[in-house]
């Protein structure tokens, strides 16, 4: 099974989480394709002929990102917007990804007590995902359940280095799981 993966952090050099997510998934046995968006394109600008076709030839697509104010960083969203083109992903012609697996992969900074109805973000994470969810059902993806991990912010006063890294190597373990039971 060849899986894209579709990553957005605006800076992965610093990044903690996310680099060693990507890192663990370098270093797995499966077919796995990343594609680092703010490394591939600086502004707004696409290669949409480039991203379609390396959706045509892949039969997961995972979107790996850190949760920036209840949703994915810019990049992505622009990416989705150019790339699931009318009469690509939706539309009478639009069936070019259905059938495909989608997996949110997404790593927060705050504790998980946070996002509940009662925490301060009033919502859970599963509910901010929904555009994600209803884009896969628009499009005919398969809404594989998101995964996600809490406390993957560094910082001296929140989580030290060592935690983070464990988390994030728990979360992409569980990606890795999830592929293997897709596979």
């Amino acid at each position: 099974m060849k899986t894209l993966v579709i990553l957005s952090h605006p800076n992965l050099a610093s990044s903690v989480a996310n680099r060693t997510v990507v890192e663990e998934f370098k270093k797995s046995s499966q077919n796995i394709t990343i594609r680092h968006l703010e490394d591939l394109y600086q502004g707004y600008t696409i290669d949409v002929a480039a991203e379609q076709a390396a959706l045509l030839a892949t039969d997961t697509i995972i979107f790996q990102f850190p949760f920036y104010w209840y949703s994915s960083p810019p990049a992505l969203k622009n990416w989705i917007d150019q790339v699931f083109d009318y009469n690509f992903a939706y539309g009478p012609e639009g069936d070019k990804i259905k059938g495909k697996n989608l997996i949110i992969s997404t790593t927060l900074g705050g504790p998980q007590e946070a996002y509940l109805p009662l925490g301060y973000n009033h919502f859970r994470v599963g509910e901010l995902l929904r555009p994600f969810e209803q884009t896969a059902y628009l499009t005919g993806l398969n809404y594989i359940e998101p995964i996600f991990t809490h406390r993957c912010v560094f910082s001296p006063e929140a989580n030290n280095k060592t935690e983070v890294e464990e988390r994030a190597r728990s979360h992409a373990k569980r990606v890795l799981e999830q592929l293997s039971q897709l596979a």
